[in-house]
């Protein structure tokens, strides 16, 4: 089955459209260049027939004669330059019988009385857009149509209309694939973070049952059955807080009234006992004075939202040390700002401006969801906002904006 690629597809169909416009429009201005040009003759000989209408006179019969067939000339020539033009020509007698037809739109035998009615529609057509024919003294009417260029300038205007229109539909329909291409690949990402963060505590569990498995002679000191339990208790509690956090992404948790300085300490308290493990070597300082107004929010997610971002700092400072400043102050009317402030070599110039899109990471290793999902955390469930500060490459800055409980 043939994979439609959407975005090459449209857009190429696009410029093909676009090129044929471009090529019939340029079709039309030729032929009205050369009706300009068959107008100029239609007006050199009608001046010669204004300049002497009858013929001359001084000439004798001969030079009459010769006038005669001078002038019948120059109405041939005038008719036949008339023909060429394109301009459809109907020629009726006063018993509305068609005696001649040029130039007509369609196929019509004269000769017959189905090709009598055709035309005859077409004369009645004319009469209803108020067209007036040419009258000739026996009687006769001369019926003149629109010119083929004519008749295509009018298609112009619905070209335009159905060219914008493509081009709306063209636009929605590549920004909606960008939409979930985008979500595609932001489910993929958080999948595979779901899966990585299992991994630890599966492992872990999977370690203390085979620790349990081992006759209680070859067990290492100090896994007695009260250590192996308080393990295996921390690693389900682990996976428990795991999975309510992504249960929570999928929908909208209900809000309460959030301390912020507790919310911080507890994220303190976590990530204290483990930084010899994550990022040995690195200071973790936290300044939120007293007196900060509540904020209304899901203490799971934005404990998860200021981890991630916490954690993303450990990573730039892993292997070379360094110091992690978590600062909350009082913003503008009714906003709460907190800054998370690292010493690490800054957020790569390339992804700088793509950091908080699924899969865009700065480290050579993760999913690149955790920023995503602090943005998604902070800027929807909180109605908040998170920046990456600039800092000119002396560490990564990142500002959260909170709305507060009371404004």
């Amino acid at each position: 089955m043939i994979r439609i690629r959407w975005p090459v597809a449209l857009p190429t169909l696009f410029l093909i459209l676009f090129g044929w416009y471009l090529i019939y429009t340029q079709q039309l201005l030729v032929g009205l260049n050369e009706n300009q040009e068959l107008t100029s003759e239609v007006f050199r000989i009608a001046q010669e027939l204004i300049q002497d209408p009858g013929g001359s006179e001084t000439s004798g019969t001969g030079g009459r004669l010769r006038d005669v067939r001078g002038f019948e000339n120059l109405l041939f020539e005038l008719q036949e330059v008339i023909i060429q033009s394109g301009i459809p020509m109907i020629w009726v007698n006063p018993a509305d019988s068609v005696l001649s037809v040029e130039n007509l739109p369609f196929d019509a035998d004269i000769f017959t009385p189905a090709g009598q009615e055709l035309v005859s529609a077409f004369v009645r057509g004319l009469e209803l857009t108020g067209r007036e024919p040419v009258r000739g003294a026996a009687g006769d009417r001369i019926y003149f149509g629109d010119t083929p260029q004519l008749s295509g300038l009018r298609w112009i205007p619905w070209l335009q209309a159905s060219g914008l229109m493509l081009t709306a539909l063209i636009g929605f329909l590549v920004i909606r694939y960008q939409r979930r291409a985008e979500q595609d690949k932001a489910w993929t990402a958080m999948a595979r973070e779901l899966a990585h963060q299992l991994g630890t505590p599966i492992s872990s569990l999977q370690g203390w049952l085979e620790l349990l498995s081992l006759p209680a002679e070859e067990r290492p000191e100090g896994s007695e059955g009260d250590a192996v339990a308080l393990g295996i208790e921390e690693d389900l509690v682990r996976l428990e807080r795991i999975s309510h956090r992504f249960e929570l992404i999928g929908r909208d948790p209900d809000l309460e009234t959030l301390d912020i300085r507790e919310v911080v300490r507890d994220l303190e308290q976590y990530l204290q006992a483990r930084l010899p493990r994550l990022a040995s070597g690195v200071l973790l300082v936290v300044d939120v004075p007293r007196g900060m107004p509540e904020i209304r929010g899901s203490e799971v997610l934005l404990s998860w939202a200021l981890e991630n971002v916490v954690k993303n700092a450990l990573d730039a400072l892993a292997g070379r040390g360094g110091e992690i400043r978590l600062k909350v102050r009082r913003g503008p009317t009714g906003w709460l700002h907190l800054r998370i402030q690292d010493t690490g070599p800054g957020v790569d110039p390339e992804v700088r401006d793509r950091i908080f899109e699924p899969g865009v990471s700065g480290k050579g290793r993760g999913w690149g969801v955790g920023l995503t999902l602090t943005r998604r955390i902070i800027e929807v469930t909180h109605k908040g906002h998170i920046f990456l500060l600039d800092n000119e490459g002396q560490g990564a800055i990142f500002e959260i904006r909170l709305p507060t409980a009371r404004a």
